[in-house]
């Protein structure tokens, strides 16, 4: 019976668990969008909040506007408009970068092209590095239906000129896979076609992706270009386009809507799961729904009651009361006839729980940037979470009087002329995004404010950083670099915030510059030098070796100054601490951190406990920071610790014969009788010794260690016996061995190194700390010598001990070239140009390999691109 309400219970809290995973609340971490008029999420944003249109006449590489403008809409081959919403440079695509061949480029839907390169700023702005997704669960969910790169690639006239990059150039399924395959993901990978609500019902099968766990992250996306004049003739013949190309929502000048292009992609994951990372969440999806208009009086006619049922849907899915929501991002596609059904059918929903005098606010961004398709539903969900973050209601751009047949009057609604303050009366904002498309397929999306984040406890700080930057080329890193400038000097941001963000959300490739700075104009003023020193590392990852030096005097306050703001470094001096000073006559701490404590740091039986414990608190903090050697040497009381890295043993075995050795050192020399030398050999008989994890190079041979490193009598040996060094040294370059970092107070065994092994070519050394120099300023240069060196720096690591927050930065400076899209064979012969040709040739050059191969049979995948390939 026990056993029964037992398994009872536990069936009842997994439905519990399951049904609250059904509705979890989904973070949006990150943004990146390129809109007319805006190529990043700041500029999106100024765009909105100052409520321009930025809607333009259709540029002259698109078509000739004139020659298919009509005022006649029956016009054969015409359009009765000549304008739209257009961003600029579509033929432009950094194809090195992506790993993929100008023929390729060529070949491929710019709409392809423009989502990688979203995608990527988006997962920037999240601060996520791609090497840490390689083959993990992402999914990746793309909205998308323009076919007019297909249209013009299969023109009758240049069939003969398809080749093997065109299959893959033209599918939908591409627009997604070639993310997936990039990146190296292996969650959902799949494209969305419900026309103009494409985007946000791939947002709502990506929300349901995460809550069933198919994915742990996803990145969706809605894309739309205007490649041609074909669809727009179309739609102007069935009146759905507006005479000036401008979405006139709520207007009584409504006559149509005007087309738009453009790119968006946000990254989800749980919030629970991004709270838990530390990830900076812009807003979080309640809830969202999608219905179908059914029967409706026409098959693109919209349905009020379909309408209806999609918001409540959503609000019912996501838990929130209707009277939460203040702000409603409206389809608003400028119609007489849909803006009307549409705002009656918010009348509708929010009727009861909204008055004149706590309106519901709606707008529209098709009003700034025009209809945008495949990607409406995106834009309009990235203008409210940066509305959401700012706390302020962008005003909708209105064109003269109010839409008379929408009646305002009898409605709780309000239509902002001008931006204002979104009040709140102390729970998280809420708002409501709404995509319909033609096809009958409506969704709605509920969206929170953030939650606010914890007040971090007053943390001790570190008081120098350090900025690594990395790109694929000298020439996209010194973009970047000025581009980092250009952040710091505005001063808008801690220094600390700036590196942690760099550094950890960023993927980090050969070419590098790391600057080191106190503030933020310090690290501005060091990337000069950073970047005129900047190199390429080499092509394979650097093989490290670590130096323990076991002579030499210390001074009082020796890394003192790593004690004092390093939380790590001082736990483990801490720990060593509690095992020594019963066995010393002075606190161990006091002798090396107290400039009152006279010469005793360097009195022999001090001087090796203390040096033992710099030493194994440096090499715990190399550990943390994601540097681990392949071999080890020490000498002495630098022997120990190279022990105790090698895993042969205990720390605290390797500290009580640090002391003992101490004394045997600075008692005079005697025989076998020697008390000192006595309790030595017994401190080593006491130790717990095994094999190696690493190889561990003997000071008294400068070989290989043997077994002999396991029995007693080796660590029992007298203290001052002459060690072989440089034949140490020469057997860790034998082993492979090209960096090697001396993990101590001062750089002693380097100096053997550099004297005996410098014709060897190609051995960086590297020392921890230098004598007469700040603590923080010699390690971290350590740090940024061994990132240019190559070395894979856990930065999260590197910041672990201090409170960070991340911060918008600089994206990716694409290196584009021109790959022209193919045009339709009219407008060809008019410009006299090749059919999605090069006239310059193969910008860049072939990457190589058979030009019919494509390039997912022939490159590595991107995860392997990314992490620091040229």
């Amino acid at each position: 019976m026990a056993k029964a309400v037992k398994e009872l219970r536990e069936l009842r809290a997994r439905v519990k668990e399951l049904e609250t995973a059904r509705d979890a609340p989904i973070a949006i971490v990150g943004v990146g969008c390129r809109f007319p008029g805006a190529a990043d999420p700041a500029a999106f944003w100024e765009l909105v909040r100052e409520g321009r249109d930025v809607t333009s006449e259709v540029p002259a590489s698109r078509w000739d506007a004139g020659e298919y403008y009509d005022a006649d809409r029956e016009a054969p081959g015409k359009m009765a408009t000549r304008r739209g919403g257009f961003i600029g440079d579509v033929d432009e695509f950094d194809a090195a970068f992506f790993g993929v061949s100008p023929p390729e480029a060529r070949s491929m839907d710019p709409q392809q092209r423009l989502l990688l390169e979203v995608a990527w700023e988006a997962l920037e702005h999240a601060g996520i590095a791609t090497e840490a997704l390689a083959e993990r669960a992402v999914g990746v969910y793309v909205g998308i239906c323009s076919t007019l790169h297909t249209s013009n690639v299969f023109d009758a006239s240049s069939i003969e000129r398809i080749d093997a990059h065109h299959g893959t150039g033209i599918a939908f399924s591409m627009a997604a896979g070639r993310i997936s395959h990039f990146l190296g993901v292996m969650g959902p990978s799949l494209a969305v076609d419900t026309a103009c609500s494409s985007s946000l019902v791939a947002l709502h099968l990506a929300c349901q992706g995460l809550r069933a766990g198919e994915c742990e992250l996803a990145l969706v996306g809605g894309v739309n270009l205007l490649l041609g004049p074909q669809i727009s003739v179309s739609f102007s013949k069935a009146r759905m386009l507006s005479a000036d190309g401008r979405c006139k929502t709520f207007a009584a000048s409504a006559d149509g809507y005007g087309r738009g292009e453009g790119c968006g992609v946000v990254v989800l994951r749980r919030l629970s799961d991004a709270l838990a990372r530390g990830e900076r969440v812009l807003a979080v999806v309640r809830g969202s729904a999608i219905t179908h208009d059914g029967p409706s009086s026409g098959l693109i006619a919209p349905n009020g009651p379909s309408q209806v049922k999609v918001i409540r849907a959503a609000l019912k899915q996501g838990g929130v009361d209707p009277a939460r929501v203040g702000y409603v991002e409206a389809h608003g596609t400028g119609t007489l006839l849909g803006d009307p059904i549409e705002v009656s059918s918010l009348g509708e929903v929010f009727g009861q729980s909204h008055t004149r005098e706590r309106p519901l606010l709606l707008g529209s961004v098709k009003a700034n940037i025009g209809h945008l398709e495949a990607a409406a539903g995106i834009s309009g969900l990235i203008k409210v979470v940066l509305a959401l973050q700012h706390r302020t209601v962008p005003p909708h751009l209105c064109v003269g009087e109010r839409n008379p047949h929408i009646p305002w009057s009898r409605l709780p609604v309000d239509v902002p002329s001008a931006a204002r303050p979104w009040a709140s009366d102390g729970v998280p904002r809420v708002a409501g995004v709404s995509s319909f498309g033609f096809s009958g397929t409506n969704v709605h999306v509920v969206l929170e404010e953030a939650p606010e984040a914890a007040p971090a406890a007053p943390p001790v700080e570190r008081p120098l950083h350090v900025l690594a930057l990395s790109a694929r080329s000298e020439g996209a890193l010194r973009a970047l670099g000025a581009a980092h400038q250009r952040l710091l000097g505005a001063g808008d941001a801690a220094a600390g915030d700036v590196c942690f963000t760099a550094n950890t959300g960023r993927t980090h490739f050969r070419h590098r510059a790391c600057a080191i700075g106190r503030s933020a104009e310090e690290l501005r003023g060091d990337l000069d030098r950073a970047l005129a020193e900047a190199a390429a590392t080499p092509p394979s990852d650097p093989k490290i070796a670590f130096l323990f030096a076991g002579e030499g005097p210390l001074t009082p306050g020796t890394a003192r100054g790593l004690y004092e703001a390093q939380p790590t470094f001082r736990r483990t001096v801490d720990r060593c601490a509690e095992i020594v000073d019963p066995l010393l006559p002075r606190p161990i701490r006091e002798v090396l951190f107290d400039e009152g404590a006279g010469d005793a740091v360097g009195q022999t039986a001090f001087t090796q406990p203390a040096l033992l414990i710099v030493q194994v608190a440096l090499a715990e903090l190399w550990r943390q920071w994601g540097v681990t050697p392949i071999a080890a040497l020490g000498q002495g009381a630098g022997e120990l610790a190279a022990a105790c890295v090698a895993g042969v043993m205990p720390l605290d075995d390797a500290l009580r014969l640090a002391v003992a050795r101490g004394r045997s050192a600075q008692a005079p020399a005697a025989g076998g009788g020697d008390p000192a030398h006595d309790a030595l050999a017994r401190a080593a008989g006491a130790a717990r010794l095994r094999a190696p994890a690493i190889p561990l190079v003997s000071s008294a041979t400068g070989a290989l260690a043997d077994d002999a490193i396991t029995r007693a009598g080796y660590w029992a040996r007298d203290a001052r016996e002459a060690d072989r060094l440089a034949g140490g040294l020469r057997t860790l370059r034998e082993l492979g061995c090209d960096v090697f970092v001396e993990v101590g107070p001062r750089p002693a065994l380097i100096a053997i190194g550099q004297r005996d092994l410098d014709g060897s070519g190609g051995a960086r050394w590297i020392p921890s700390l230098l004598a007469g120099e700040d603590d923080w300023s010699a390690l971290l240069r350590a740090v940024a010598a061994l990132y240019l060196a190559g070395a894979a720096i856990d930065w999260a690591g590197f910041d672990r001990d201090y409170p960070r927050r991340r911060v918008t930065l600089p994206t990716y400076p694409f290196e584009r070239k021109e790959y022209p899209a193919p045009i339709p064979a009219r407008r060809r012969a008019d410009r006299g140009s090749d059919p999605g040709g090069d006239p310059g040739g193969d910008p860049g050059g072939d990457p190589g390999g058979d030009p019919g191969a494509t390039d997912v049979e022939r490159a590595p995948t991107a995860a392997a691109r990314a992490g620091g390939s040229p």
